[in-house]
């Protein structure tokens, strides 16, 4: 199989279901947006076996970014069905990967000192990259609550899409917080 298939030369693709539409569709921008998320994770990942993190540590955010991943690729798949029923052979959106991240965010916060302030994103570098990422996330969800608004065909399974996204960005703000703790790397607060 050719990586390339020559369809989208003049600026379309396909959604889910085979429908053609521009690919600056709201949900291209959408699912596209999810696959940058998906792909920035991947530093994550790479970041988190830095010789500094406990290597039981190391693997069990690498084990659990892989997760998110893979539940970001069905969210994918979830933004490029233009109607109702083109996903049959999906599995329902899952809120348990929903309260993953809830359990795995009241985890890390267990184990860090309070927050006092707005956070300054910085050092160390696995952090920075949380920041990057939860941003990239903040964008999936704008995408997804415009399609929200302008598309009355989304099922349940977006609706659960928008609710995992938040919580996302909620889980990379803390895994950031938490790579300050597991380092020692004392945070940077914004303190107007």
């Amino acid at each position: 199989m050719k990586i390339y298939t020559k369809t989208g030369d003049q600026g379309t693709t396909s959604l889910v279901g085979g429908k053609r539409v521009f690919k600056n569709d709201p949900r291209v921008e959408a699912y596209g947006d999810a696959d940058e998320l998906i792909s920035y994770l991947g530093l994550i990942i790479a970041e988190s076996e830095n010789p500094a993190n406990k290597a039981e540590t190391a693997v069990r955010i690498r084990k659990d970014i892989l997760r998110i991943q893979q539940t970001l690729m069905q969210v994918s798949a979830f933004l490029a069905m233009p109607e109702e029923g083109t996903g049959k052979a999906l599995k329902p959106m899952d809120d348990a990967e929903t309260e993953f991240l809830e359990n795995g965010i009241d985890q890390m916060t267990s184990q860090m000192p309070p927050q006092k302030a707005f956070v300054i994103p910085g050092a160390p570098i696995q952090a920075a990259h949380c920041h990057v990422a939860r941003t990239i996330c903040r964008r999936v969800e704008r995408r997804c609550v415009n399609l929200h608004a302008t598309d009355e065909n989304l099922e349940d399974n977006l609706s659960k899409c928008k609710k995992y996204i938040n919580r996302l960005s909620d889980y990379l703000f803390t895994l950031a917080r938490y790579f300050c703790t597991i380092t020692s790397t004392s945070e940077t607060f914004w303190l107007p």
